[in-house]
């Protein structure tokens, strides 16, 4: 009888250790497989290159403001389908989808709260739906929030985040460029400081708009930000375009932007020309 047998490998089962899905995590930056619960206990910041990551509204307001001191406006307003809209999928379900996968019924939310020791208002884009695209209610929250802030003497913060206007809604969209420029101006009047924080994408309409509108306008390393995409660009000026030109970074560089701040010092930063500000209006 031979000392060593032949076995059949091959119908041996191996029980395979089964991993869930969503604990880790790839960085676009550097492309290393980053644990999800540290990313998420790093404000979404990659803990090995520092690449900025897109945050939930709602981890924005968290890391913003004191906690049990936010109260929302205006959560009831929803978008309508004035101009009937049809293309892959109508403008209806697409607003039901969104409202579904975000538990939210448009782009942003608005409110007020305590920032430290400030009382500001403030507005967060959501780039989850719809990809924060401008519309009617987006333009309408905003305009509230400046106006509401105007009346009762507050500074405002928008952390900003579109990729643009909202197709479904043709002209209606655009017009919100002018509304809430318009409410900013009156603020700025008052003598109420204002301050925009542009993350990863600001484009377009927003970006021409409430955006860029601010005494300080902030934003986060990195961050892509810009009206056309770089293609339009060069086709209409005929030239090569440098590497980086619409990120945080250049912009800064050329100044588009007056300070470009990481996530972890963003709030500290915010009180800092607030309080500033509201100690040079006084």
């Amino acid at each position: 009888m031979p000392f060593f047998s032949k076995k059949n490998y091959s119908t041996i089962k191996v029980r395979k250790r089964e991993m869930p899905d969503g604990l880790w995590v790839k960085c676009p930056g550097c492309s290393e497989i980053v644990f999800k619960q540290e990313l998420e206990s790093n404000l979404q910041t990659c803990p090995k290159c520092g690449h900025h990551f897109q945050m939930s509204r709602d981890e924005r307001i968290n890391m913003l403001i004191e906690p049990d001191t936010f109260e929302e406006w205006d959560e009831q307003l929803v978008s309508v389908d004035t101009l009937g809209f049809t293309g892959t999928a109508s403008y209806p379900s697409k607003l039901a989808e969104n409202k579904k996968k975000t538990g939210y019924n448009d782009a942003i939310t608005i409110g007020k709260g305590m920032m430290s020791d400030l009382e500001i208002g403030l507005g967060v884009m959501d780039f989850a739906f719809l990809g924060a695209s401008m519309g009617s209610v987006v333009g309408e929250k905003v305009t509230r929030l400046i106006e509401k802030c105007t009346e009762a003497g507050l500074p405002v913060v928008v952390v900003c985040a579109s990729g643009g206007a909202r197709m479904y809604e043709g002209m209606l969209s655009l017009m919100q460029m002018a509304k809430t420029s318009g409410a900013l101006a009156r603020h700025a009047e008052a003598g109420l400081a204002y301050i925009p924080v542009l993350t990863h994408p600001t484009t377009a309409g927003v970006m021409a708009s409430f955006a860029t509108l601010g005494d300080v306008i902030v934003a986060e390393p990195q961050a892509l930000i810009g009206f056309a995409g770089p293609r339009v660009i060069k086709e209409t000026t005929q030239q090569d375009l440098p590497d980086g030109f619409q990120r945080s970074e250049f912009l800064l560089k050329h100044g588009l932007l007056d300070v470009v701040v990481k996530r972890g010092e963003l709030k500290e930063t915010l009180v800092n020309l607030l309080r500033y500000m509201s100690k040079k209006a006084a």
